[in-house]
């Protein structure tokens, strides 16, 4: 089953894949980090600040190529998904294209855990510029992204780590 995390930046996301992934789980990684990391490192110009709309193409490719080549069998972990780019385009004011809608709706996931805004937690650096108020409309922009394209989404609880992955784990029916 192909399970993806959505939610605003800052939330807890990749940390509680990444201890899912420690409980064995496989695990694909979040395209957003790796675009900016790569972009900055060549001097691009797909950056979310620089150019919202290359960005979320970029997203896309990453995104769509993920899923392809994630594991057939067991469950897979997604650090956000197709339908977070055309969440982020509607965050950034920008038109939802054709093509996105249609990966959208093409792409599918099993299950949809949405982390919460958690100002507790929440810090910027490198790659995170967004403020707190930004990183809350992120999440409102993610949750009705997903319900519009047909998902329930489970809110993961403001708990530990520990607690998140063995909420998640009973959720999924992988244990505790």
């Amino acid at each position: 089953m192909y399970v993806v995390f959505t939610g605003g930046p800052g939330s807890g996301k990749s940390t509680l894949v990444e201890a899912l992934r420690g409980r064995g789980l496989a695990a694909m990684p979040e395209a957003g980090r790796a675009i900016i990391r790569e972009q900055a490192a060549i001097g691009g110009a797909a950056l979310p600040w620089a150019d919202p709309g290359l960005f979320a193409e970029l997203m896309l490719s990453f995104d769509l190529r993920s899923y392809r080549e994630a594991p057939e069998d067991g469950t897979v972990l997604f650090d956000r998904g197709v339908v977070d780019v055309a969440a982020y385009l509607t965050l950034s004011g920008l038109p939802v294209p054709p093509h996105v809608r249609a990966a959208a709706r093409a792409v599918r996931y099993g299950r949809v855990f949405a982390a919460p805004p958690w100002p507790e937690i929440y810090e910027r650096d490198a790659e995170r510029k967004q403020d707190l108020a930004e990183a809350e409309r992120t999440y409102e922009a993610c949750v009705a992204a997903y319900q519009e394209y047909g998902y329930e989404l489970v809110v993961l609880p403001r708990a530990s780590v520990e607690e998140r992955a063995g909420f998640v784990a009973r959720e999924l029916g992988t244990g505790g």
